[in-house]
């Protein structure tokens, strides 16, 4: 055997047990219903092998006339048996829901608050689709699925052990024949569990992808449209869902194989029992009654044991899930190693020292070497070819990207020393991708730790940001939601919402991140009257593809392969005659 394969065996099992300890320990805080739950399904499961017990008095002596009084009790013991049964499944079902939807609501929340808390490569890797799977889908499987196996488990288990023990009472010697035999159905599906679990895996993963293909389809619907994607989206679903029928068929299949192989292992089992008791029956050491007991409880013993068999398959595929969701959970949060925090108003001096970055998968350093500093109320401009560093370069300064080497240091104070919450509250943020939520404007230009402000302050704002009349203007007003991705609103006033937001927020470092690139010329200059306001008395570091944007900038620092190559204002690097000034004659003959 491969070493490899061989000690991966060796650790799944540690890995199942542990995954297994996890889901079952959330089920600590409602111990309650799970101990009430218990017991309904323990007097649930007596009520089964009792039906059997009475078939004996009912053969030997109902149907001979010898307890007359059996022709009510009877009927009124198999009711009153069958309307115990239903109650107490009931209950029990109904508890173990309540169960399961408590432990959902709480480890989605505890997976949503990891979510929140990831750093912020682990979102640059794309993997939307694998993320909202574990919430939707993932989770749900695991809570479902936990309590599903411990009610089959817990149930099924009592009703085999009475029904043994009934068939014990009525002849033991039949009963040595079905425990002889029984067995054989347990490892039959134990043949089946390393392979369901494998199937389920990938299944999970193609769930994963599915999703992020309908969503993707679902974001670029215009792009398939304008550019007859029809035809490449259809085959990428197609092959996508294709694959989950198959993973699916294949767990279909191993799951009906397993139950009529434990039947067959069964039916063998009630054969021998059957001939053993005809011998007994012709030697008179068995009576009718004893029999029809006897074959009662071992026609529906075989249910019970079905239902263990096949619960298997509902294991594996919650290990699986529980996996997924484990993944998310035990991810290391963004690294808040900071521990000091301002202790006097923020001044706003920006210095980025000797800083050097390296993506893991990179061959080459992003950024090399850069030093540069914005004195408060300074605005710094910075520029380059496209995959020059810039964006690298500025996600440093709220510790979006860490440094391989060099310091950034706020007001002189390195900001690895500070912790995040006090770091970002001096940083405000506007970006060519703005992001709004669901809710109404009021709600997004107050956003987050500000929800408290005030109307007046949220108009005094969105006034500063050239958006009070078309706000105003609206039937709702303040109230009108924005719907989902700010889809009712144009480019310019998201931008413009945008900056409303981080004007209320008052920070004094302010990051522009291409907040201009992507509108037509009047939203442009819309958004630029309303940044200027923005910018007034504010340390702010600027990203930007179109020059024409920086040319008032107190600096300009330009970039190329990471490293500065010019530095200075706009009149003097034109003077220069180097890259920026080639990058400035550029666009002018492209605008031109």
């Amino acid at each position: 055997m491969d070493p490899v394969s061989s000690s991966t065996h060796s650790q799944s099992r540690p890995v199942a047990l542990d995954i297994w300890r996890r889901v079952y320990s959330r089920l600590g805080p409602y111990w309650k219903a799970v101990v009430a739950s218990a017991i309904l399904l323990a007097l649930a499961a007596a009520t089964q092998p009792t039906l059997a017990i009475i078939m004996k008095p009912l053969l030997d002596q109902g149907f001979t006339g010898a307890r007359p009084y059996y022709i009510w009790a009877i009927p009124l013991a198999v009711i009153a048996l069958v309307l115990l049964r239903g109650v107490c499944s009931f209950g029990s079902n109904y508890l173990l829901a309540w169960v399961a939807n408590k432990m959902l609501l709480a480890l989605r929340g505890e997976m949503f608050e990891r979510l929140l808390g990831l750093p912020d490569e682990e979102f640059r890797r794309g993997d939307s689709g694998r993320l909202l799977n574990r919430f939707t889908i993932d989770a749900g499987n695991v809570t479902a699925y936990a309590t599903e196996v411990i009610t089959v488990l817990a149930r099924e288990t009592l009703v085999v052990v009475a029904l043994l023990c009934v068939l014990l009472y009525m002849s033991w010697q039949l009963t040595l024949i079905v425990v002889v035999i029984l067995p054989i159905s347990t490892l039959i599906a134990r043949a089946f569990i390393r392979r369901l679990r494998r199937i389920n895996r990938d299944t999970v993963n193609m769930n994963a992808e599915l999703t992020r293909v309908v969503a993707e389809s679902i974001d670029g619907q215009r792009v398939i449209k304008l550019f007859d994607g029809y035809e490449r989206e259809a085959g990428r679903f197609r092959y996508v869902n294709g694959r989950l029928r198959r993973f699916a068929m294949r767990a279909a299949t191993a799951e009906a194989a397993m139950s009529p192989l434990a039947q067959f292992s069964i039916a063998l089992s009630v054969a021998a029992v059957i001939a053993v008791a005809l011998y007994q029956a012709n030697m008179h050491v068995l009576t009718v009654g004893s029999f029809a007991s006897f074959m009662a409880a071992l026609g529906q013993i075989f249910d019970p044991v079905r239902r263990l068999t096949n619960v298997a398959g509902r294991m594996q595929r919650m290990l699986v899930s529980a996996e997924s969701v484990f993944t998310l959970i035990d991810h290391e949060p963004e690294a808040d190693t900071g521990t000091q925090v301002f202790q006097r108003p923020v001044q706003g001096r920006v210095e980025f020292r000797n800083v050097t970055h390296r993506y893991a998968d990179a061959s080459g350093d992003t950024v090399a070497d850069v030093s540069f500093t914005i004195e408060p109320g300074q605005t710094v401009a910075v520029v380059g070819r496209s995959g020059s560093g810039k964006t690298t370069l500025v996600n440093m300064l709220p510790r979006f990207v860490i440094p391989t080497q060099g310091q950034v240091l706020i007001d002189g104070q390195p900001i690895q020393e500070l912790t995040l919450r006090s770091l970002r509250q001096q940083l405000s943020l506007v970006s060519q991708d703005v992001v709004l939520f669901e809710g109404s404007i009021a709600e997004n230009v107050g956003y987050g730790a500000l929800h408290d402000a005030s109307k007046e302050e949220i108009h005094a704002a969105l006034e500063a940001a050239n958006l009070h009349t078309f706000v105003d203007g609206l039937p709702e007003g303040l109230d009108t939601p924005v719907g989902e991705n700010a889809s009712k609103l144009s480019g310019g006033q998201r931008q413009r919402l945008a900056i409303a937001r981080a004007l209320i927020k008052n920070a004094p470092i302010l990051i522009l991140d291409e907040a201009t690139s992507a509108l037509d010329n009047e939203s442009e200059w819309q958004v630029q009257a309303s940044l200027d306001r923005l910018m007034v008395g504010r340390t702010t570091l600027v990203v930007a593809h179109r020059l024409s944007t920086v040319q008032r900038a107190d600096k300009i620092v330009v970039l190329d392969g990471g490293r500065i190559v010019e530095q200075g204002r706009h009149e003097n690097l034109l003077a220069n005659d180097g890259l920026y000034a080639w990058l400035y004659r550029m666009q002018f003959k492209e605008n031109a």
